[in-house]
């Protein structure tokens, strides 16, 4: 697992946002070859912002190294500190101890949900401030910039379908996910769009190609109210929305088992409001829902830490990992079949966890 954590970001107790100088962030590995007790591995300086989504970043299918797109820098404006977009994407060597930096690469302004082809000669990096996906080639270890396809406006996060032939951008502000069509390389906005709920912020796909699921966070903060999942049937022609659930106040992040079973969402419900807020709230909660066919259901929803932002399984589907980014660790969670349960551990990072994404090893 890689995480990126986010030192220049915090909140208050008025639930305002609290900015700190730059320099401090961090990029962490972490082994997960024991799956119950992961430890970490390696840990080196490196730009993150918890202003991209928790899918900022992304393993190569190889193993060998990792992309992490620097969403926004934080910048001095006649001596106050403010959030301004930035367009660093870092590739990061993964076969040494530690990781190195191998290169950085420039994309669009504020790049943020980022995703990796399953054959690994492709990354789509999704550019909110610039209304764009940037497209890099992937030769070996070298990425560039090979085309830009630009859209009617943000773009928070982007995914492959598993057979590489299409991807979901999420525009978040026009409450739209958007497909794009793959071929020879090319990548190409056809003008599909498909209505989810209010803000959709993540989308992630089934292992079989048949289904997607958003999260939709209704707001620009939590507010209280009750946000929704949106299911996506991606084997119907066009595809088309079926079903929306609801799920939480204020979902992020989201990810789907490996045997395509269980998906599990982040709910930040008030752990960012103010503590005089009739809705604050010390913890999240990650929503637990099984995937049967087409049929999404919820079954439970579990308390977790402060601000839960990022969220993966382990390779094998057997355990589940979510970054707590107020509390600076992750809550580990045991998966049998359907079944969620908190093993009641957790492991510290060094620092606040603002991202993360699984691979399978180096």
């Amino acid at each position: 697992m890689i995480v990126g954590n986010d030192e220049k970001y915090l909140w208050n107790d008025d639930g305002k946002p609290v900015f700190f100088p730059p320099g401090r962030d961090s990029f962490v590995v972490v082994d997960l070859s024991d799956p119950a007790n992961p430890k970490i591995d390696s840990v080196i300086p490196l730009p993150n912002s918890i202003a991209g989504p928790p899918t900022n970043l992304a393993v190569h299918p190889s193993g060998k190294f990792a992309l992490l797109a620097d969403s926004v820098d934080v910048a001095g404006d006649n001596g106050t500190l403010k959030l301004v977009p930035d367009n660093k994407i870092f590739v990061v060597d993964l076969t040494v101890d530690p990781p190195r930096l191998l290169d950085t690469i420039s994309g669009g302004k504020q790049p943020s949900g980022l995703d990796i082809s399953p054959k690994g000669d492709m990354a789509l990096v999704a550019n909110r401030a610039d209304k764009s996906v940037s497209v890099f080639s992937i030769k070996g270890t070298e990425v560039k910039l090979v085309d830009t396809v630009s859209l009617p406006d943000s773009v928070a996060h982007v995914q492959f379908t598993p057979d590489g032939k299409r991807a979901l951008a999420v525009r978040n502000l026009a409450h739209q996910i958007s497909i794009l069509d793959i071929a020879d390389g090319k990548v190409s906005y056809g003008k599909v769009d498909l209505p989810t709920g209010l803000m959709p912020y993540n989308v992630v796909v089934t292992p079989d190609g048949k289904l997607a699921l958003t999260v939709d966070q209704g707001s620009l903060a939590a507010d209280g109210s009750i946000d929704d999942m949106t299911v996506i049937d991606l084997e119907a022609q066009p595809p088309r929305v079926i079903d929306r659930i609801a799920i939480g106040d204020f979902p992020e992040g989201l990810a789907i088992s490996p045997k395509g079973d269980v998906a599990v969402a982040t709910v930040i419900r008030g752990s960012t409001a103010a503590k005089n807020s009739f809705f604050y709230a010390k913890n999240g909660t990650i929503q637990v829902l099984r995937i049967n066919g087409k049929q999404v259901t919820k079954l439970k929803e579990l308390e977790v830490g402060g601000v839960p932002e990022a969220i993966g399984f382990s390779p094998d589907g057997g355990y589940l990992y979510v970054g707590n980014f107020n509390d600076g660790d992750f809550s580990i969670f045991r998966v049998q079949g359907t079944d969620v349960t908190d093993t009641g551990k957790r492991l510290k990072m060094p620092g606040h966890p603002a991202s993360a994404r699984i691979g399978q090893g180096r």
